[in-house]
């Protein structure tokens, strides 16, 4: 998304390409879903295959012209303040509670959370499994592109390593927040809360000049802690 707005490789306005990075967005997400329900590959192997496949096209592309500055919109959008609110965070929550009440009050929530739990046992229970895998990976694209957008707006300028980090922090706000892997357990909120403890625990050890080294340790840790007891949960 970085690239695709900021080098200037594509010769189209600022609404256009805001459009080609959704519609790249929403095929990453058909083909992880395609790989997933059809060849019954794993999630996590997809969406790292993925992740490489991704980056090293766009590494490829970026010899033939660096990232250069963000579109004016989404710097405005990116920067702005309301009040002593920044607008990107109120996008933020304005996408994250209606999704929140979605997910807990709609038919697909319920299914997200059984084939959460059990993907086999909600395929042979009759759920549309790879109707709900497919809008659930193409989803998350979007989201991922919007967070695109706000990021960058926020910076102001392309570059090659925005967002790199962010796989490991989602990853380790999810387990943070209380969702049990395996199990359907655990919602918006808790992952919610945890992304803003991570975001503000990182902050601070930036600010205490410990930066990416103490970043990475507790990432690790959280994500080590977790997986003991995930293990620890199966077994008992």
């Amino acid at each position: 998304v970085s690239y695709i707005l900021t080098s200037g490789l594509l010769p189209f306005s600022e609404p256009v390409l805001l459009l080609i990075c959704l519609a790249f967005g929403t095929s990453v997400g058909l083909i992880n879903a395609f790989f997933i329900t059809r060849l019954r590959a794993s999630s996590v192997i997809v969406t790292l295959a993925m992740t490489m496949i991704v980056s090293g096209v766009v590494v490829s592309f970026s010899q033939l012209r660096s990232p250069g500055d963000a579109p004016m919109l989404l710097r405005q959008i990116g920067q702005l303040r309301v009040g002593v609110f920044p607008v990107a965070l109120l996008v933020w929550l304005g996408l994250l509670m209606p999704a929140a009440i979605f997910l807990r009050v709609s038919v697909l929530g319920r299914y997200i959370d059984a084939i959460g739990a059990n993907p086999q046992a909600a395929w042979v229970s009759g759920i549309p499994y790879v109707r709900v895998v497919t809008i659930v990976h193409v989803l998350s694209s979007l989201f991922a592109v919007f967070s695109g957008f706000l990021l960058i707006g926020f910076v102001g300028v392309g570059s090659m390593d925005i967002g790199r980090d962010l796989a490991l922090n989602s990853l380790a706000a999810v387990i943070l927040g209380g969702v049990t892997f395996g199990s359907g357990k655990g919602g918006v909120l808790g992952p919610t809360v945890a992304a803003l403890m991570l975001t503000f625990s990182f902050n601070l050890l930036t600010s205490l000049g410990l930066g990416e080294p103490a970043k990475l340790m507790l990432q690790g840790a959280i994500i080590g802690v977790a997986a003991a007891a995930y293990s620890a949960q199966r077994q008992s």
